[in-house]
């Protein structure tokens, strides 16, 4: 019952102009990423409580020629039923999905790191992606013989995923805080997504667009 979390998560999404216009303007519609490589599996990724963090990916990627021009998508996050990696009980749990692929001689990937980063943070998570999206394939097969079993299941799916991140510099010489720290929320259950909005940008000079 401690696993249900009842207040609002903030959550930026840092993305082109063009998918925040169409979000803002269409909030029914839903962008499901589904890289190899996310870190958190599929789903709607978001910065938690960070628009700075977010406008800051988008200006990355608009500097790497992948967006058009910079924006950050607010959104208020209810996160339901959530798989918290910062809850022991999850974090054991994702551990032994793990060990029944390896158990099955499942070929397992690796995660990787990114040529241009010098920090090595493997950012291409491409083994945590293939363990989480098995875990909810699991979920999901289970709920099915409860379905066929009972008329209904009692196992719920994930409506988000969370984890924090330590990413990029230390804060300095010596430190054990980076950065680019930060916690991600992946939203998977579409219903969680309670609202849009467009987030008033209060940045330093150094990364206005």
């Amino acid at each position: 019952m401690y696993q249900i979390k009842e207040h609002l998560i903030l959550g930026f999404h840092g993305c082109d102009e063009e998918t925040c216009q169409k979000l803002i303007n269409s909030p029914n519609e839903f962008h499901f990423n589904k890289n190899p490589y996310d870190w958190l599996g599929h789903g709607m990724y978001f910065w938690e409580n960070d628009l700075q963090r977010a406008y800051q990916w988008a200006l990355e990627k608009h500097q790497q020629g992948k967006i058009k021009q910079p924006a950050v998508l607010g959104a208020f996050i209810a996160s339901g039923h959530c798989c918290d990696f910062l809850n022991l009980k999850y974090t054991e749990k994702l551990a032994a999905y793990y060990r029944e692929m390896k158990d099955q001689s499942v070929k397992l990937p690796c995660n990787e790191d990114v040529k241009s980063d010098s920090y090595k943070d493997k950012l291409l998570r491409n083994l945590d992606c293939s363990v989480i999206e098995y875990m909810h394939e699991q979920i999901g097969i289970i709920q099915k013989i409860e379905k066929q079993n009972f008329g209904f299941s009692l196992t719920p799916s994930f409506d988000t995923v969370r984890c924090v991140f330590p990413e990029g510099a230390p804060a300095f010489p010596g430190a054990a805080i980076k950065l680019k720290s930060h916690i991600q929320i992946c939203v998977r259950n579409p219903k969680s997504i309670l609202a849009f909005f467009r987030p008033r940008l209060e940045l330093p000079l150094h990364l206005a667009a």
